[in-house]
């Protein structure tokens, strides 16, 4: 399909929860060829106009609440399983599919789609990538993520990073293509707003343990009271029961509930977008807010108080010129980013974002006008480069070896009835207690 057709790309997107729907939403939308999404440049909401959405069942996904907040609409939105999905790919018909997963997940779905396209004339081109930083476990995520079209990358120093990689193993690194996070956007920071307002961008699981959580949200309130003409916002991902792409086992709202909070000090919710209108001060451990803060220059921190570590994910923010302590902040401390570092991230702050995702767009576009259709999927993973990772993978996902669903594989044949979606709630939300409320009572104990 060229890229000159005034017909709009047929895009699915499968995702496991509520930020890999709006990273892979949002990327359909700016990687469709054609002109017709190119005003969706400077971030707004836009999305591909005959887009289908497929969210795999699973801990994460995502509730109607957390949708709504992400403000993403499709043409089409309904719960699948992994085997589920593969016989809609295998009737369906489609230009580009985006795999918005957890690595493991990526790997099943690229070896069943291998397997159910086996002789089709036609295939979508597969896109997969990263929802934000790429700071732990590089290479099995990226292998992971090996066979599909495009492996996307949202920065220039990522894309560099993956080539290596795959480079390094013996694997093809043409499927690496530099792109830029697509929810980046909004209004130019230009000034304080009154009141002076500093956001600290909760993660649902950096840092994991309570007295690290409880220190943070300690230094918050702190900060707070240290300024009473500023306003203290903290940043919450989700409510108490839903879960994101991290399990998050306590939830700030509830260590919140035991403190006295002075009056500038509230908890909010909604897009970060919208929060990011008003702030002044970004502050956050390692969240990709800060890349969405930095994209629009405000000031934006990354606290070094439980030290720089890779388990934190603030070891990738060396260099930025944005590590601060609260002791810093308290005083008044305002970053200055370093632009170097900035512009190899995919931030663009420089106003060159609008143009981040054209080679994309031009490489999707000549996958769709290849004579003959495209090659067969080839994952660098098989059952003869890793016989003894592969199949486990596979088997979690009802899948054999070879890509085929497994005997006794969930049923596609028909939608699940009213009894059987209650259960599935039920025992979804009673995961999701355990999480929260049973499995910290137990680690105490056994810390006793």
């Amino acid at each position: 399909m060229p890229a000159s057709t005034t017909k709009p790309p047929r895009i699915a997107v499968l995702a496991d929860s509520d930020t890999r729907w709006k990273w892979g939403a949002l990327t359909a939308g700016r990687i469709a060829p054609g002109p017709s999404m190119e005003a969706g440049a400077e971030g707004d909401m836009q999305v591909a106009p005959a887009l289908d959405g497929f969210l795999l069942r699973g801990r994460a996904t995502p509730t109607a609440r957390q949708l709504a907040e992400v403000g993403v609409q499709a043409a089409s939105l309904r719960e699948v399983t992994t085997v589920e999905f593969l016989r809609t790919m295998a009737d369906e018909e489609y230009d580009i599919l985006v795999l918005a997963l957890v690595g493991g997940g990526v790997q099943a779905v690229l070896h069943g789609l291998k397997r159910v396209w086996e002789g089709r004339e036609k295939r979508p081109v597969v896109v997969t990538g990263y929802v934000g930083v790429v700071y732990e476990k590089l290479a099995d995520g990226l292998l992971l993520r090996h066979g599909a079209d495009l492996v996307l990358a949202n920065s220039r120093q990522d894309a560099e990073r993956f080539r290596a990689v795959y480079e390094g193993v013996g694997a093809d690194a043409s499927a690496v293509t530099e792109v830029a996070l697509p929810f980046l956007g909004g209004a130019p920071y230009e000034g304080e707003h009154d009141p002076y307002t500093v956001v600290f961008a909760a993660q649902p699981s950096v840092p994991e343990s309570r007295k690290d959580r409880t220190y943070l949200l300690n230094r918050l309130v702190q900060h707070a009271r240290l300024h009473p003409e500023r306003e203290v916002l903290l940043k919450l991902r989700s409510r108490p029961g839903e879960h994101t792409t991290h399990i998050e086992e306590l939830p700030y709202q509830k260590l919140a509930q035991k403190l006295d909070v002075p009056s500038n000090f509230r908890l909010v919710y909604g897009h970060m977008g919208e929060v990011l209108d008003r702030t002044d001060l970004l502050v956050t451990v390692s969240s990709t807010a800060a890349l969405e803060s930095l994209h629009r220059r405000i000031p934006t921190v990354v606290l070094t108080d439980l030290g720089v570590r890779e388990t934190l994910g603030n070891h990738h923010f060396v260099g930025s010129g944005c590590l601060a302590s609260w002791d810093q902040l308290d005083e008044g401390h305002r970053p200055v980013p370093d632009e170097q570092w900035v512009a190899r991230q995919g931030v663009a702050a420089d106003g060159g974002y609008g143009t981040a995702f054209d080679a994309a767009r031009e490489r999707i576009a000549k996958l769709l006008a290849r004579p003959g259709g495209l090659a067969p999927l080839t994952p660098y993973y098989t059952p003869a480069t890793a016989p003894g990772y592969l199949p486990g993978i596979l088997a979690r996902h009802h899948l054999g070896p070879d890509g085929s669903v497994l005997p006794g594989a969930p049923s596609a044949d028909r939608e699940p009835g009213p009894v059987r979606q209650i259960v599935r709630r039920a025992a979804r939300g009673a995961y999701r207690h355990g999480v929260q409320r049973v499995a910290p009572v137990i680690r105490r104990m056994g810390e006793l």
